[in-house]
Parts: C-alpha cells; structure tokens; sequence
C-alpha cells in the first residue's frame, strides 16, 4: 500500500511536470514520504502487537486437569498474559463452551481487570478479584467461575482476554452479551486459550 502511494503521489509529479530540481517539489515529496513512514510504522506497530495468554495449568489444545471442572474442586485454573497494547485501560475474561447442546454455555465473565493486572491466581472467586475488576453472571445463574462439566463428549473451552480503551460500566447481573456489547468497537486486542473436557464415566 505504502508503495502504491509513492508511486501514485510520484506520477502526479511527473503529469504535473515538477522536477526535482524545483523548490516547490521539496514539500511535496516531504509530505508524501513522511505520511508513509508514519503509515508503515503503524501498521508494523500494530503487527507486533499480538496479546498472549498461558496457564500453568494446561496448554492450547491440552485436556484440562479434574481439579478446574465439576468432577473436581472446580476452581479456576492460574492465567497470565503479556504483549498488550501501551493504551490498554482495562481486560475483560470470557470463558465459554461452544459444543454445548443447547447453543454456547457461558462459564466466566469478568471485566474492569485493571492494566497492571496481568494475571489470575488459581481459585479467583469474588473474594480475591484484583480491586476494581468486577465479574458477570454466567449460566450457571452464579458470578464465580463454573468449571467445565460437559453432559456428554468432549467439549472445547475458550479463555478469551480483550484488551480494552475503556472502563465498562454494566448493570449488576449482566452477562456475555452485555459486555460483549458494551466492548464494542473498543478492543485493542484479544487472546485465548483453548482447553478441552471429558467427564469421567
């Protein structure tokens, strides 16, 4: 894009008959490299801005131990991340299963983590929240965290982090939808982390 740019903005130049050579060219070709400098310094800026998350609990794609699931303590699993943007005000957690057979099945919703939070200890629950986060109501009709307990099958569970500009402001008892709403066109970056479940027979 950024050379489609030069090589337009240099086609102007030469319709326009403006050689080099001529003073009034100086500013012009100043213009147009320096919005391209700062065009490619944004948009290799926001490549390396790519938000991770990680558990000492379990790895992408890996079975999620018994003790964060019905069929154990069902506390929730240790999470940090990294790599976010210098801009981010607050992080929002959602934790859901999209195999379960009514539609997805909300497990976690969390939000107004503060940006110097960067992780989650083992058993978060209301009582230990990092000041100012705040939790939403899941499908189990509770605010703590519901571990995975799949009818059937094996299910997937995603630990998705948004990083974002805002504070959220939501009325007590709300969910995944109002805060995905209330997110809306405010997320700087997301990352997740994927764990599967089978119960016990």
């Amino acid at each position: 894009m950024a050379i489609q740019r030069i090589a337009f903005y240099s086609f102007l130049l030469f319709r326009n008959n403006l050689p080099l050579t001529n003073l009034t060219t100086f500013p012009f070709l100043f213009l147009i490299l320096t919005n391209n400098a700062n065009f490619i310094y944004l948009k290799n800026n926001n490549e390396e801005i790519k938000m991770k998350m990680q558990s000492s609990a379990f790895k992408e794609g890996e079975k999620i131990p018994s003790k964060y699931t019905c069929d154990g303590e069902n506390v929730s699993p240790l999470l940090s991340w990294s790599d976010f943007p210098n801009n981010t005000k607050t992080f929002a957690l959602i934790v859901d299963d999209p195999d379960a057979p009514g539609g997805t099945f909300v497990h976690w919703v969390v939000y107004n983590l503060p940006a110097n939070v960067t992780s989650l200890p083992e058993e978060t629950t209301s009582n230990n929240l990092p000041s100012g986060a705040k939790q939403g109501t899941n499908h189990f009709g509770d605010e703590d965290y519901g571990g995975p307990c799949p009818p059937a099958g094996t299910h997937r569970y995603y630990f998705k982090l948004y990083a974002l500009d805002i504070e959220v402001h939501l009325k007590a008892g709300a969910g995944k939808r109002d805060l995905l709403k209330a997110m809306e066109g405010h997320e700087l970056s997301e990352a997740q982390l994927m764990g599967k479940y089978e119960r016990k027979k």
